[in-house]
């Protein structure tokens, strides 16, 4: 068995944002370190402003680094490029574009616009559910279908590393849960869609579903203040939202929010408590109960 390689690596990153009176710095990450391996789906997870989307946005090329090293593949980053694609909240697709077209809009700026991307585009289409809707156009979609295509477009130009900022935060509640287990199909669909992924969201039950690990950001300037490994074998059925380990996950993640380690503790955590701790707190003699994972304060 061959070992996985990595495909991005933040050493003692620093990132921030420059103000344009003044001039003055603010500090979004600092000292951040992690890695991401080829073909390993991770989700980061942390309070409002912590800087995740800062990081995010770092690796797609479009927040230069102030300090440390930002590396993909083993080059440092310095800038957008065509092997990442970027997957926002909104689908944000062109109106007068059909579907078909929206799909085909990054292989046409990359001037890769060729009879094979043609068929790939359409093979992608039918991957995400939405081949009878190619010659449409978006705003004969639902929201749920919108995102299926900017999903299909982020996968049309073959990127290494697939970056998703909070893709189905602006969805119902039902149309968010069916999308959750449609992006976990297309991504295990081949050896061709299933890409790097880097997923940004304030949902602890999204992280633990769609993970294999989920990295919990501090307040800020963020770093990482607990990896779980979400060690279940995919592919990961339904039902297993609603079982205790799901459960008990879910209640780590949210004790690491709203506690971070301090600098003696370790911060890699891949076991699982019981979903119902019923041994007493050493400090206060309470009995612990778990707190289900919906969402980040």
């Amino acid at each position: 068995m061959s070992v996985p390689t990595t495909c991005l690596d933040a050493r003692d990153l620093l990132l921030g944002h420059r103000a344009r009176r003044g001039g003055g710095f603010s500090t979004a990450c600092l000292d951040l370190n992690l890695q991401i391996r080829d073909e390993e789906f991770v989700v980061i997870v942390g309070p409002s402003g912590c800087g995740k989307t800062t990081f995010l946005e770092a690796v797609a090329g479009l927040v230069p680094v102030a300090g440390g090293a930002l590396e993909l593949g083993g080059r440092p980053i310095t800038g957008p490029g065509p092997e990442r694609s970027l997957v926002f909240q909104h689908a944000s697709l062109y109106p007068w574009r059909t579907v078909l077209d929206n799909v085909l809009f990054g292989p046409q700026v990359q001037g890769r616009l060729t009879p094979e991307t043609r068929n790939r585009a359409e093979e992608l289409l039918d991957v995400v559910g939405l081949a009878e809707v190619a010659k449409k156009y978006p705003h004969e979609l639902s929201g749920g279908m919108k995102q299926r295509v900017n999903l299909a477009r982020a996968l049309a130009t073959d990127p290494t590393l697939l970056l998703l900022d909070e893709p189905f935060g602006a969805l119902d509640a039902q149309t968010r849960e069916n999308l959750q287990d449609e992006l976990l199909r297309i991504w295990q669909a081949d050896a061709v869609t299933k890409k790097t992924a880097m997923f940004v969201t304030h949902d602890v039950n999204e992280a633990v579903l769609l993970a294999d690990r989920v990295l919990v950001f501090s307040p800020s300037p963020a770093h990482v203040a607990l990896e779980v490994v979400i060690d279940v074998p995919r592919p990961r059925a339904a039902a297993w939202r609603r079982s205790a380990e799901f459960l008990a996950y879910g209640d780590k993640i949210l004790s690491a929010l709203h506690h971070e380690p301090a600098a003696s503790e370790p911060n890699h955590d891949n076991s699982v408590s019981p979903a119902h701790d019923t041994s007493p707190d050493p400090a206060t003699g309470a009995v612990g109960e778990l707190r289900l994972g919906a969402a980040t304060p």
